[in-house]
């Protein structure tokens, strides 16, 4: 299938439950308009397709009782390929998703968070990023143009955070999974923000609920779009937006937002 991405807008947005911001997100996605939605965190069993529909959006989801879950909008027709990330087949969790939309592979990740450091669940996001690797090998080979966007859980870099010593003792902030995420980028894949943005400072995708974190923009960038090495070339902008996370009552998280050629 021939890959059209004419004008095409893909946004990702942690929503941390989809139940308490369907409003936050049905008024985003009738405003912004984006061709295709990855939502994280969606925190609950059954995902409200029908309200989508409604806009004009089909859906597809991997749902988990209180916790996790990831989906998937699109104004265009969606082949689901895979619900989850192999390797590991006692993982349950809710956290992958790799769909075809327009002839395009779009995956939709929510990685481990991996806190506190030194337990099970810091092993647990080493291994789901080694898995994730293998994938990434995978969709290498095969010519795809492809994008994985979503809640990487990882501060690539110092200037992804508003103070690093405040994030030193952080899972989204040590050596192995940034180590990992560079090994993503040696590979060819683009960090689209940051290609499109580079060396610049204050630009987060998450703030705290505590401490005004929001207001005095002390946040860090863990929300990324990956881009394969054929569709690299086609991004003509990506951005975050900042006013959802103005809203009474938001996500802890902000969309960010790609546009391609």
């Amino acid at each position: 299938m021939a890959c059209n991405l004419d004008g095409m807008k893909i946004a990702s947005w942690n929503v941390n439950s989809i139940r308490a911001r369907i409003a936050h997100v049905t008024e985003w996605v009738a405003r912004e308009k984006p061709d295709v939605l990855l939502l994280q965190e969606l925190k609950g069993s059954e995902f409200p397709a029908l309200t989508f529909q409604e806009l004009g959006y089909e859906s597809a989801a991997v749902t988990q009782k209180t916790y996790n879950g990831v989906a998937v909008l699109s104004l265009h027709p969606i082949e689901t390929v895979a619900t989850a990330l192999l390797g590991d087949e006692a993982d349950t969790h809710a956290r992958f998703l790799e769909t075809r939309v327009q002839g395009l592979r779009v995956v939709n990740i929510y990685a481990p968070n991996g806190n506190p450091i030194g337990t099970d669940k810091f092993n647990y996001k080493l291994a789901w990023l080694d898995r994730l690797k293998v994938k990434l090998e995978h969709w290498l080979r095969d010519g795809t143009p492809t994008v994985i966007g979503g809640d990487f859980n990882i501060i690539p870099e110092d200037i992804d955070c508003h103070k690093p010593s405040s994030w030193i003792h952080d899972a989204l902030f040590q050596p192995e999974p940034r180590e990992r995420y560079r090994t993503f980028l040696s590979m060819g894949y683009t960090d689209a923000f940051r290609s499109s943005h580079p060396g610049e400072t204050g630009q987060f995708t998450f703030w705290d609920y505590f401490r005004k974190a929001f207001e005095t923009n002390r946040g860090i960038r863990i929300d990324h779009f990956l881009l394969s090495p054929s569709l690299a070339p086609r991004m003509t902008a990506c951005h975050i937006d900042k006013a959802p996370r103005q809203l009474e009552k938001p996500s802890d998280h902000t969309p960010i937002v790609l546009e391609l050629h």
